[in-house]
């Protein structure tokens, strides 16, 4: 059975990861309407990728004899200032993720669940894995500056390839 209390972190971490598909759903349309297919299509598939967090979630909790609940979104940004800065939004997005998913570690030690403690592991690599993606792509977006987004929009699909996305 899933304390209580884990139950309710997980459910707020079910809208967190609800928020970040939104998120990068919208940045996927910014990038599109600017013409941007390769960056437009690494944010689709970070959407998809997203939404399989929040319904693993979501069957986890309910597995556990607790009720996830489907929570309402909040409409995120529609409009980005650049590349730059719309990569810059999806690392600060995934830092407070991090941190969330961190402190859920932290309250399955002191409710002494260990079973959750174990699965939510998992999230703890995505999570690894999620930040060392998106400092990677800013990191090249510094070395190019403001020059040939053309040839970086056009190979940013292989760098998730090179790095084991899918």
């Amino acid at each position: 059975m899933l304390p209580k209390k884990i139950e309710s972190v997980l459910n707020e971490q079910i809208e967190k990861e609800g928020y970040a598909a939104h998120l990068y759903l919208s940045m996927a349309s910014w990038a599109e309407t600017k013409g941007y297919a390769g960056i437009s299509n690494w944010f689709y598939a970070q959407h998809k990728e997203e939404v399989e967090h929040m319904l693993k979630i979501i069957k986890y909790v309910n597995e556990r004899g607790g009720h996830a609940i489907v929570p309402k979104i909040d409409q995120p940004p529609k409009k980005f200032d650049g590349v730059k800065q719309v990569f810059e939004a999806s690392l600060e997005h995934e830092q407070m993720v991090t941190s969330s998913i961190n402190n859920i570690v932290g309250i399955c030690l002191k409710e002494q669940d260990f079973t959750t403690h174990n699965w939510i592991q998992w999230f703890v690599d995505e999570q690894l894995e999620e930040e060392s993606s998106v400092q990677g792509i800013l990191d090249k977006l510094n070395l190019i500056g403001d020059g040939n987004l053309y040839m970086f929009d056009r190979d940013i699909m292989g760098m998730r390839v090179e790095e084991g996305a899918e």
